[in-house]
C-alpha cells in the first residue's frame, strides 16, 4: 500500500468504526456488526500480517459477545426478577421471529410483551409479570453499555494492530 494513503485509510476506517460506535445508541442498528466488517475489511485492503491474524480473531471473539449480550443478559436480569426459563425462551423466540418481519425494535418490544403475557398467565399476578418485563428492559440496558464497551475496546484493539 502507498504509504501516503496509509494514513488517510486508516482515518476513513476509524471513523467508519466511530459511527457504529455511537449507531449502537439506536437499538435498529448493528453497531457491532459495523464496527466488525470494517475491521475486517481493513484487514482485507492492508493486509493482516502475523499479528493482524491474531487481532481480528480477538476482535472476532469480542464481536461474538457482543452479539450475544442482548440475549443473555436480558434473560439474566429477567430471570433475578423471578420470570421463569420458559417465559425468557418464550420472549426470546418471539423476539427472534418479530425482528425478522419487523425491525430489531419490534423483536425488543415483541420479547418483553411475550415475557409479561406468559408469566401472568402463569402466574395471574400482574405485579409479578411486570416485574419479569421490568427485568428484561433492564437487561436490554445493561446490554447495551455491555455492547457499547465491546465496541469500544474492539476499536481499540485494532487500533493497537493498525498504529
Amino acid at each position: 500500500m502507498d504509504p501516503r494513503l496509509a494514513v488517510p485509510l486508516k482515518l476513513v476506517f476509524l471513523g467508519g468504526m466511530l459511527v457504529g460506535l455511537i449507531g449502537l445508541i439506536v437499538p435498529i442498528f448493528p453497531g457491532i456488526t459495523v464496527i466488525w466488517a470494517l475491521i475486517l475489511l481493513y484487514g482485507i485492503v492492508a493486509g493482516f500480517g502475523t499479528t493482524g491474524v491474531w487481532f481480528c480473531a480477538a476482535i472476532t471473539v469480542l464481536a461474538i459477545a457482543g452479539w450475544l449480550a442482548d440475549n443473555f443478559l436480558m434473560g439474566a436480569k429477567a430471570r433475578e426478577q423471578g420470570a421463569r426459563w420458559l417465559s425468557i425462551a418464550a420472549a426470546m423466540i418471539a423476539g427472534f421471529i418479530a425482528s425478522i418481519f419487523f425491525t430489531p425494535l419490534g423483536g425488543i418490544l415483541a420479547s418483553l410483551l411475550s415475557i409479561f403475557l406468559v408469566e401472568y398467565a402463569y402466574r395471574k399476578d400482574t405485579t409479578e409479570a411486570l416485574a419479569a418485563m421490568q427485568g428484561m428492559a433492564l437487561g436490554l440496558g445493561w446490554a447495551f453499555v455491555a455492547r457499547f464497551g465491546i465496541g469500544a475496546a474492539m476499536i481499540g484493539l485494532w487500533a493497537i494492530w493498525a498504529y
